[in-house]
């Protein structure tokens, strides 16, 4: 893969990091242990554009939150599966409650969840579309962080997000394994 098709790649990520708030964005435990400290340090040096990025990063996480919410309750997921979706979620939640204690250590006000969520319900009528759903909006995910990494002025930032984007790329290779493709199908995130 050439240079300019990763930077490419990284343009696009950060603009659809910064338009859409659709997307699954999570961290395992690890990740809020090691960003935990890095964001708490740094929210009283960096910059409003820091904060603004952190609040975009916290409505998708709401999003998420309410994406899986939906997953497991559309009667679509084995049990195993549903597990596996919450488990999703509560990185999603722990993330959330993260990003909202940064963004309010920045003096910003953190974004409220939306009363209700749209989700394409009409074309998920099996697990397996389920599952293609959530793989999705976690590939788009992993290239939103890729895109947002160096938008951070605060390099702690970027170590954090660099975190969150490793268990995205967890997230996205659970999903693909479940749905019976490669969990990992490349050596670069395209």
């Amino acid at each position: 893969m050439s240079f300019l098709m990763q930077a490419s790649d990284l343009r696009a990520g950060r603009r659809l990091f910064m338009s859409r708030s659709g997307l699954l964005l999570s961290a395992s435990a690890v990740a809020l242990l090691a960003g935990r400290d890095a964001l708490a340090a740094s929210a009283a040096d960096s910059p409003a554009s820091d904060a603004g990025i952190l609040n975009s990063a916290l409505g998708a996480e709401q999003e998420a939150i309410a994406a899986y919410q939906f997953g497991a309750d559309s009667g679509l997921l084995k049990p195993d599966v549903k597990q596996i979706a919450l488990t999703f979620q509560g990185h999603h939640k722990a993330h959330a409650d993260l990003l909202a204690a940064t963004v309010t250590k920045f003096g910003g006000k953190p974004v409220q969840p939306k009363a209700h969520y749209t989700f394409p319900e009409a074309k998920l009528k099996s697990q397996t579309d389920v599952l293609r759903f959530a793989a999705d909006l976690e590939h788009g995910a992993v290239k939103a962080y890729l895109g947002a990494i160096p938008k951070f002025s605060d390099r702690q930032l970027s170590g954090s997000a660099g975190s969150i984007l490793a268990d995205e790329a967890m997230h996205w290779a659970v999903l693909r394994h479940a749905l019976g493709e490669p969990p990992v199908p490349g050596p670069f995130v395209g």
